[in-house]
């Protein structure tokens, strides 16, 4: 699956698909940890997800969609 439309915002759908994704993503494949870069190669997003809050971060700071 790819989508070469890179220079357009999510539509809410799309959105709503992607946190889904992400949900079932967080669910079922992150055991400890996963590193992603994604985005323009020029100017990339670093993506941590963990299971394990950073150290010295408030739970608060984090809000669930």
């Amino acid at each position: 699956m790819r989508n070469d439309r890179h220079d357009e915002r999510l539509s809410d759908e799309e959105l709503e698909l992607f946190l889904q994704y992400l949900h079932r993503f967080a669910q079922y494949e992150v055991d400890q940890f996963a590193l992603m870069e994604v985005g323009d190669p020029e100017y990339p997003v670093y993506v941590t997800l963990s299971r394990a809050l950073e150290p010295g971060t408030d739970r608060a700071a984090y809000r669930r969609p």
